[in-house]
């Protein structure tokens, strides 16, 4: 949106993006406020919530609340692309820097932005360090074992159908670090984006793979599941038929942060090394 002062050692953040909030913990950096993922949830996902017990919700990221933010006198506010329209609203509050977004491909390039605009070089690079040591202690627990196997990650959306993680998302990148393949319909970096939309079930052979891993979120979401689950169709999956399908947090292996892939991993773990 332009240029912006951002303050020497800021002590009053807000965070209107809930990628921004777990990015700028991970730089050890704790907001006194921050927005919501989605408009019907009103927390903080679980793999966030022994750092967030004090930040103040401010609705969701979409659509946060002016008023709470005014009210809370910040000295920095940061968020993302999708809330350009109330900018100047912000801009007037307090200094407001907004991030690209083009969905979880762009998770790295997000976390940059804010640990050079925060002058948070050091612990950028410890965090990165953190990660690649992680990802190098799974591929000597996984050994060889998967070296000819696919890992599949989907979604059931009642809104859009079945939804096919590629390998640029967020979850694919991690998958990709690992050096864990996916389904050829997923091996794929989109250009401007990080998932396939509306998969037909009569497709739903080509996001197939030896493990699946299933992202749910909402009720509905499942009952669309369980749906699909008890139709013939279901049962022809190879995932299926070796029993290792997986349900995961959705909101956690779409987190964007080096701390959602923490848990990513730490899932990585119980279904791929400790699994009997």
């Amino acid at each position: 949106m332009g240029k912006t002062c951002i303050p020497k050692n800021p002590n009053r953040i807000i965070t209107v993006s809930q990628f921004t909030l777990g990015n700028l913990l991970v730089l050890g950096l704790y907001p006194i406020a921050g927005a919501s993922a989605l408009t019907d949830l009103n927390g903080f996902p679980s793999y966030l919530e022994t750092y967030t017990k004090n930040v103040v919700m401010l609705g969701n990221q979409y659509q946060p609340s002016i008023e709470k933010i005014a009210l809370l006198q910040p000295d920095l506010i940061l968020g993302w692309g999708p809330i350009r329209k109330i900018y100047p609203l912000l801009s007037q509050i307090s200094p407001t820097a907004l991030v690209t977004w083009k969905g979880t491909s762009s998770w790295k390039e997000h976390f940059q932005f804010l640990a050079q605009a925060l002058g948070k070089e050091e612990e950028y690079q410890k965090a990165w360090r953190h990660y690649f040591q992680r990802i190098k202690k799974l591929k000597i627990a996984l050994n060889d074992r998967y070296k000819d196997k696919k890992i599949s990650i989907v979604s059931f959306s009642s809104s859009y159908g079945i939804i096919s993680w590629v390998k640029s998302s967020f979850p694919g990148s991690i998958l990709n670090d690992i050096g864990l393949q996916q389904p050829k319909a997923q091996d794929v970096i989109l250009p401007r984006g990080d998932r396939i939309y509306g998969i037909s079930e009569e497709r739903l052979q080509e996001v197939d793979g030896d493990i699946l891993f299933i992202l749910t979120l909402r009720e509905r979401d499942s009952k669309k599941l369980e749906q699909l689950q008890n139709k013939p169709l279901w049962k022809t999956l190879k995932a299926v038929r070796k029993g290792q399908v997986y349900t995961v947090d959705v909101l956690t292996w779409l987190g964007s942060n080096l701390l959602a892939a923490d848990a990513v991993i730490d899932d990585l773990y119980k279904y791929l090394v400790n699994k009997p």
